[in-house]
């Protein structure tokens, strides 16, 4: 069975630049291994309040975010079969209060402040090595993916990858959502879900492709949204407890073309088009565009 996760966690490291690690406990999937603290983020909650709320209960440490670091994800079997995709946001992060102490009956037994030497020998979760710049074994071959069911659970939480993007002459792409979805008739940011297996980058190209035609150039990450309505409707008309978490990256399209629709957007998507500050500002936004474009700065675009 294929299931999918979104995870917050923290860069906390000391005045010397250690870097504070939790180890797995018995009880968690991977006992043994060392991970950034974090964890997962609960139906409804905005991940930056998730990563306060496990770094408190690893650590015992309150602890301030500072930036969004990076944005990964991965793929690994767990112990009873299941294909587990877990999109990670990770965080730099200042502790502010608080005493260290290890949880107790949790997913982790153990918290320590490790230095370069001290990660030469120690098995890190394949993420946090990657994040501390260590070699790291990677998940299973995308092929192995293939054939397993996708779980279907009535509350879902999805993670999607957006961009707000520009070209060398200032404009912003924007896509109109179609009649019949959800903010029908705004203008949207270029985006969408990510699939089981793909990674933020992998789904943001794709679908940036599949609404406009257009192939750009990620330069930076512009922040992390929620949305959360546990009485939407599903596809069928069926509620569903539904938690969207997104990611916005920064893109530039350095060889524009006129947008075309494709068919592979699925129907969602009814026009997309380049357009000036200016104009951008005549428009119907969604709330994820106008809060995009006001932190990008309209002078970028203009």
């Amino acid at each position: 069975m294929k299931i999918r996760r979104v995870g917050a966690y923290g860069v906390c490291r000391d005045r010397t630049g250690r870097v504070l690690l939790a180890r797995n406990s018995p009880s968690s999937e991977f006992p043994g291994q060392w991970t950034l603290p974090g964890g997962g983020v609960e139906q409804g909650e905005h991940p930056d309040d998730a990563l306060v709320r496990e770094f408190a209960e690893e650590t015992g440490l309150r602890v301030r975010v500072d930036a969004l670091r990076t944005v990964t994800s991965d793929v690994a079997r767990l112990p009873g079969g299941d294909l587990e995709h877990t999109d990670r946001i990770v965080y730099d992060v200042t502790a502010v209060g608080g005493d260290l102490r290890a949880e107790v009956g949790g997913s982790t037994d153990f918290v320590e402040w490790a230095g370069p030497a001290d990660l030469a020998g120690r098995p890190l979760m394949p993420f946090t090595a990657l994040i501390l710049g260590r070699p790291a074994v990677t998940g299973p071959a995308a092929e192995a993916l293939d054939g397993e069911p996708l779980a279907r659970p009535v509350r879902v939480q999805r993670f999607g990858a957006y961009a707000a993007v520009t070209d060398p002459a200032g404009r912003l792409l924007l896509t109109r959502i179609a009649p019949g979805y959800p903010g029908a008739g705004n203008w949207h940011l270029p985006g969408g879900g990510t699939d089981h297996g793909e990674t933020p980058e992998e789904a943001l190209a794709r679908e940036l492709y599949e609404e406009t035609s257009q192939v750009g150039r990620v330069t930076g990450l512009v922040g992390i949204s929620h949305r959360y309505d546990p009485a939407a409707l599903g596809p069928e008309g069926v509620p569903i407890d539904w938690h969207v978490i997104r990611v916005v990256f920064r893109v530039v399209v350095e060889l524009p073309t006129e947008p075309v629709v494709t068919e592979a957007a699925g129907g969602s998507t009814a026009e997309a088009g380049w357009f000036t500050a200016e104009e951008v500002s005549t428009l119907p936004l969604s709330e994820l565009a106008r809060v995009a474009i006001g932190r990008i700065g309209l002078e970028q675009a203009s």
